[in-house]
Parts: structure tokens; C-alpha cells; sequence
């Protein structure tokens, strides 16, 4: 008889180093901008794609943003979550499972290399160069981000609740349910008439500043102690997306709100004659601009009314200029270390913005 083979137990420890390698704590979730728990789908991905590492004995590695999978990795990967979407016959999970993979991939790819607070790889780190400040308005922006908009280092979404914090400025992911419900509950609370959505669809019911101003003023804005105490909070939707993706995630807002409300969310249209970026120069056209100046512009025109000149919304919004031209810098200053200047210096918004600052950020629907 032969020698007994020895099995060889994995210790406590590498259970639990393990354990936490395969999921993402609510530490580090929160660290990336938001109050919410961890999606669940989020972890189950990131659990299997763990599992596929040891499985075929593969390190997963990433692009040069950190964001995609590569190699033999991501063709074995590829065919399994492939093969996972496939037998997911609703279309919601489809959907959830699209969001989490895309979420998941990089949190794993962006550990140890983005900056949690900015999103802006650690030598290029800006946080110490944003000066936060506080809305005295009850406001609330609620960004409604796709997730491959999701850690991008040129998003400018993330801006407004470095400035204002994550319960002023709240980061909704499209298609996590977690988050979904967490801004769909706020929006029940507040009633359809407190709840407007920055999204430039000529097909859609809009109004103006003034229009909103009209329904809420008269009694509401005497009563600013009841304001205050956050009973009467305006909520702003920023759809922060590219124009591809944003069409998708507008009509999944306006079913929710008619399946909760039996009609549709008003869209706000912002005022194209008012110089509303500030310092910064102008974008194309209000409805090809970054999510940042949709709301400086937004908080702009809120302040150019009488009710609401009091409240210190054009300091707010020079607040968040100023972050976006630290960001513009940090971007331009990364770029041109790297050799890319054409990138830099190059007109992307399209139609009569040569030249404009936004150049390297991405001009979309209110994308970053």
C-alpha cells in the first residue's frame, strides 16, 4: 500500500482573504461615490469571474482604462456570461445582469489604480483641488449614469457630489436595482410635481424654470423652514449617458413614472440665450453639453429669479465650475504627458463649438 496522500485544508485566513477578493465591501462600495448597499448582482458577478480565474487557471487583466477585460481571460469569460445572458429569458435581468457585469469589471479593474473620490488614476488625483460647498436650497440632482459611463475618468457627473456631497448629489446606476429603488422611493415621496428630468426629447412634455417656479413658488418659498427641513425638495434628474444609451434610459424613467403616477415625468429645458458655464467658455448647444454645466446652468437660472436670488444657487454653481476646470486641467495635464495633445486640442461636440474648452471631455447628453 502506498504512502496515504495528505489533503491539504485551505486555512481560516485564506477562506476569508479569499472570500474578500471575490465580493466588494460596502467600504470600498461607498468609496466610489455612494450611500447605497452593495448590489447584490454586482457581488454574484464579481464571485464568479473569481471563480473562472481559479477554474481555468487565468489572472484577469484589463485595457489601458482599467474598464475592459483582455486576453484569454476575457475570450473564456466572454463565452460564459454570454451563454449566462442567454438563458436569462426576462428582459429586466438581462438588463440587471448587463449593469452588474459592466459595474463589476471595473471596480475590479480600477482597484489600487483610480482615485475612489475623483476617478482620476492616483498621480492625477484632483480631490485636493475641490473645494466643497453646501446646497442651502433643498435641491436634489440625482445622477442617472449608464453604467459604461461608470468610473470613467472624464465623467463630470461625479463633480456634483464632490462639490455637494452624495445626499445632495446622488449617483443612480441604470439597471441596479438597489439604486433604482432607493431614487424611485425619494421620487414617491415627493410627488411627480417635485421631480423634473434634464433631458433635451422635443417629443416629451417640457417646461421651463419659470414654469416650475410658477407651481412651487407662491406658498412654498414663504415657508422655507419647512423647506429647509428637506419636506419640499426639488429633484433634478441629469441622465448621464451618451446619446446612444440615453434614449433607453429615458424610457425606462418615463415607465416608471407612469406605471407609479399614470403619467409621464415633465422634462426642464434650460434657457440657450443665458451665458450659463460660468468662467468656461460655451458648449455647442445646451443639449450637447456635460452633466457638470447642464447643472451650473440649471442653478444659474434658478438664481437669475427674484424667489430664489437669496440663496447663494450662482456661488453653488461658480463651485462646481470651478471643480469642472480642475478637472478639465488634471485631464488636459495627463493627456499632454502622454503625447496626446491632438486628442486634446480636437473639437468633438460637432456643430458650431470649435475650439470649445470641453474638447476632452465627452459631449453628449449631459455625459460627462
Amino acid at each position: 500500500m502506498g504512502p496515504k496522500s495528505l489533503s491539504i485544508k485551505p486555512s481560516s485566513m485564506q477562506i476569508e482573504d479569499y472570500n474578500e477578493e471575490a465580493s466588494i465591501s460596502l467600504q470600498e462600495w461607498q468609496g466610489w461615490g455612494t450611500a447605497s448597499p452593495v448590489p447584490t448582482m454586482v457581488n454574484e458577478v464579481i464571485k464568479d469571474l473569481k471563480l473562472l480565474e481559479k477554474d481555468i487557471d487565468a489572472h484577469m487583466t484589463f485595457d489601458g482604462n482599467h474598464g475592459k477585460l483582455t486576453g484569454d481571460f476575457k475570450v473564456q469569460e466572454d463565452k460564459k456570461h454570454r451563454k449566462k445572458y442567454e438563458s436569462l429569458g426576462d428582459s429586466e435581468k438581462k438588463l440587471q445582469f448587463f449593469s452588474a457585469r459592466q459595474i463589476a469589471c471595473r471596480l475590479l479593474g480600477s482597484r489600487g489604480y483610480l482615485c475612489q473620490k475623483c476617478w482620476l488614476p492616483m498621480e492625477d488625483c484632483m480631490c485636493s483641488r475641490v473645494v466643497p460647498y453646501t446646497l442651502r436650497y433643498p435641491i436634489r440632482f440625482w445622477l442617472y449614469m449608464h453604467p459604461k459611463d461608470f468610473l470613467r475618468q472624464n465623467n463630470t457627473g461625479k463633480l456634483l457630489w464632490q462639490v455637494f456631497g452624495v445626499e445632495a448629489a446622488t449617483l443612480c446606476l441604470f439597471g441596479i436595482a438597489e439604486h433604482e429603488e432607493i431614487m424611485w422611493n425619494a421620487f414617491s415621496l415627493a410627488g411627480r410635481n417635485k421631480v423634473w428630468c434634464l433631458y433635451p426629447n422635443k417629443n416629451a412634455v417640457t417646461e421651463s424654470i419659470q414654469d416650475i417656479i410658477g407651481e412651487t413658488s407662491s406658498s412654498d418659498l414663504h415657508c422655507h423652514g419647512k423647506l429647509a427641513n428637506g419636506d419640499d425638495t426639488m429633484h433634478f434628474i441629469l441622465i448621464d449617458g451618451t446619446w446612444s444609451n440615453s434614449s433607453a434610459m429615458f424610457k425606462r424613467l418615463q415607465d416608471r413614472a407612469t406605471c407609479i403616477w399614470e403619467q409621464e415625468l415633465c422634462c426642464l429645458s434650460l434657457n440657450t440665450g443665458v451665458s450659463l458655464m460660468h468662467k468656461l467658455r460655451p458648449q455647442p448647444s445646451w443639449d450637447r453639453t456635460c452633466t457638470a454645466a447642464a447643472a451650473i446652468g440649471l442653478l444659474y437660472e434658478l438664481y437669475q429669479l427674484p424667489e430664489f436670488s437669496s440663496f447663494g444657487l450662482d456661488k453653488q454653481a461658480e463651485a462646481v465650475g470651478d471643480a469642472l476646470e480642475v478637472l478639465l486641467e488634471a485631464l488636459t495635464n495627463r493627456r499632454l504627458r502622454m503625447g496626446r495633445l491632438s486628442f486634446v486640442i480636437r473639437d468633438r461636440g460637432g456643430g458650431g463649438g470649435g475650439g470649445s474648452i470641453f474638447s476632452v471631455l465627452d459631449v453628449a447628453v449631459f455625459t460627462s
